[in-house]
């Protein structure tokens, strides 16, 4: 009697067993397979976009603010995303206040003050955060290995850069004071 319920309990247990591991396996391969053209973002103004617009191109992603000392750059990333944008290139921006409080709280005004004083023409969307709690899914996904497959990242400041290659994995990136056109960045765009 005591042997019949033993092997009751082991096929019970196997069957739970096969019946709950392809579950954890696919929550599993989620985590480590999650595309950068799978997250959900919104341009600056509020309109949901499609990451996957960018498959097969180079991307150089920087978390943006109007009111830093480092807000010159967006010339230099303008001049960037001119130079290469007929070689598969573009940057994208993502506004944030998490340093200092830094950028507008209008999207309005966020892309008005690009337009005026730097001319840009590279996709700017929506305000986020970039770290702590309410860090955004995609900075999510640029900041933990476990969601990009490369490495764990802090962003440190305003206008840190990260590279993107063609297939939408995860390349490198490089701190804020790094220049836009730095010969790091330019190699890795004609590479």
């Amino acid at each position: 009697m005591e042997t019949k319920t033993i092997n009751k309990l082991k096929k019970y247990s196997f069957v739970f067993l096969i019946t709950l591991l392809p579950s954890c396996m696919n929550s599993y391969n989620y985590e480590q397979n999650l595309s950068f053209y799978d997250i959900k973002v919104k341009t600056i103004d509020g309109e949901d976009f499609d990451l996957s617009t960018f498959k097969g191109k180079k991307l150089l992603v920087v978390n943006v603010a109007s009111k830093c000392g480092l807000t010159s750059q967006y010339k230099q990333l303008e001049e960037l995303n001119k130079e290469y944008k007929n070689q598969n290139f573009t940057v994208l921006a993502f506004p944030s206040s998490d340093f200092a409080n830094q950028e507008y709280t209008d999207s309005q005004k966020i892309s008005s003050f690009c337009q005026k004083n730097y001319g840009v023409t590279f996709p700017i969307f929506e305000k986020v955060s970039v770290k702590g709690k309410s860090k955004h899914s995609i900075y999510q996904w640029l900041t933990e290995k476990n969601k990009n497959g490369k490495k764990n990242v802090s962003v440190l400041w305003n206008f840190q850069k990260f590279i993107i290659d063609e297939n939408g994995q995860w390349v490198d990136y490089f701190l804020p004071t790094t220049s836009p056109k730095s010969k790091k960045i330019v190699k890795w765009i004609n590479s």
